[in-house]
C-alpha cells in the first residue's frame, strides 16, 4: 500500500512538473509574439510586471556603468524578471498559509515562465494588430493557466491571494481580482492609449473565459436526484465523492404514483463524470436535474490544495 502511494505521489509530481512547464511556454508565446508586439496588457501580476516594464522602457531607459558590464535599465525591469520579483512576498504568503509543496510548484511555474519568456523573446510576432494580439494571446495563456489549474498548482499572483482568502473566510478573491484589473486597464490608457486599454480589457476577458473552460472545480452544481433506489444511491456517490447528502422521504410520481425519494447534493463540474458513473451503478433509472449553483452557504468540501 505504501509503494501505492508513493507511485501515485511520483505520477502527481510529475504531471504537476509538466503543467508548471507547459505553462510557462504559454505565457512566454502569449507575451512575445502576441500581447507586447500588439500593446495589450495582461491580467493580475503579469499585467502588473508588463506594465511596470513598458513604463521603465518609454521613461527610465538609460544605461548603468558595473565594473565588468553596462546593463541598461530595460534588461534589469523587463517583464519576466519583474514578474519573479513582484511574487516574492506572494510565495511567502503561500508558504505559511498554504502548504510547501504547492509552493514549491508555484515557484517552479513562475521560474520557468521567467526563462522561458527571455529565450522565448526571440520569437517574431505573427502580427501587430492589438485585437488580434489580445484575442490569441488570451487564448494561450488561457490555456497554459487552466491546464496548471487543472494540475492543481498556482501561476502565482492572485491565484494565491484567493486560495488564502477561500481557505481562511470562505469567499473568493473575485472583487479583488476585478479591481486590480480595472487598475491595470486604467494605467494602460495612460502608458499607451485608451483603445489599447480596451483591447486588454477585452484580453484579460477571453483569458478568463478560455481558463475557466478547462479549471471546472470551482463551478459549483447543484444536483436534484428523484429515485427508489435511495439507500443505493448514497452510498454510491458518498463512496466516489466525499459530498454531504439532503435527503426528502415520501415524494410521489405523478405518473404511476410510486413512492419515491428525493436527494439534494452539490458537486463541483469536475465531478459531472464521477457522478455519472455512480448513478449508472446505483440507480440508472434515477431521474437527476443538474443546475448552476449561483451561490453557496455554509460549508462545501474542497479538496487540500498541497
Amino acid at each position: 500500500m505504501e509503494e501505492i502511494d508513493k507511485l501515485i505521489r511520483r505520477h502527481q509530481n510529475w504531471s504537476r512538473l509538466s503543467a508548471a512547464f507547459f505553462y510557462s511556454i504559454c505565457v512566454a508565446v502569449a507575451l512575445n509574439m502576441f500581447w507586447e508586439p500588439g500593446g495589450v496588457f495582461a491580467s493580475g501580476v503579469t499585467g502588473l510586471a508588463q506594465l511596470l516594464a513598458t513604463i521603465v522602457r518609454k521613461w527610465f531607459n538609460f544605461s548603468i556603468a558595473l565594473p565588468f558590464v553596462s546593463l541598461s535599465t530595460t534588461d534589469l525591469f523587463s517583464t519576466g524578471t519583474l514578474l519573479f520579483f513582484l511574487n516574492v512576498p506572494l510565495f511567502v504568503l503561500a508558504w505559511k498559509a498554504i502548504g510547501h509543496r504547492f509552493t514549491f510548484f508555484t515557484f517552479l511555474a513562475v521560474i520557468f515562465s521567467t526563462i522561458m519568456i527571455r529565450v522565448l523573446g526571440v520569437l517574431t510576432p505573427l502580427t501587430k494588430d492589438p485585437i488580434v494580439c489580445g484575442i490569441f494571446g488570451a487564448v494561450v495563456n488561457g490555456l497554459g493557466t487552466g491546464f496548471a489549474l487543472r494540475n492543481n498548482i498556482s501561476t502565482g499572483g492572485i491565484d494565491i491571494l484567493g486560495i488564502v482568502l477561500r481557505k481562511r473566510t470562505g469567499r473568493t478573491v473575485g472583487t479583488i481580482n476585478i479591481m486590480f484589473n480595472i487598475l491595470i486597464i486604467f494605467f494602460a490608457g495612460f502608458v499607451n492609449d485608451w483603445p489599447h486599454a480596451l483591447y486588454s480589457a477585452l484580453a484579460i476577458f477571453i483569458n478568463g473565459r478560455v481558463m475557466d473552460s478547462l479549471y471546472t472545480r470551482q463551478q459549483r452544481l447543484q444536483v436534484m436526484i428523484v429515485t427508489a433506489r435511495p439507500r443505493q444511491v448514497v452510498n454510491e456517490i458518498q463512496n466516489s465523492m466525499r459530498r454531504g447528502i439532503t435527503i426528502v422521504h415520501d415524494a410521489e410520481g405523478a405518473f404511476h404514483h410510486e413512492e419515491k425519494t428525493i436527494l439534494f447534493t452539490i458537486i463541483s463540474r469536475a465531478e459531472m463524470y464521477d457522478l455519472e458513473q455512480a448513478m449508472r451503478h446505483s440507480d440508472p433509472y434515477a431521474f437527476v436535474s443538474i443546475t448552476d449553483s449561483v451561490k453557496i452557504l455554509g460549508h462545501f468540501y474542497e479538496p487540500k490544495t498541497d
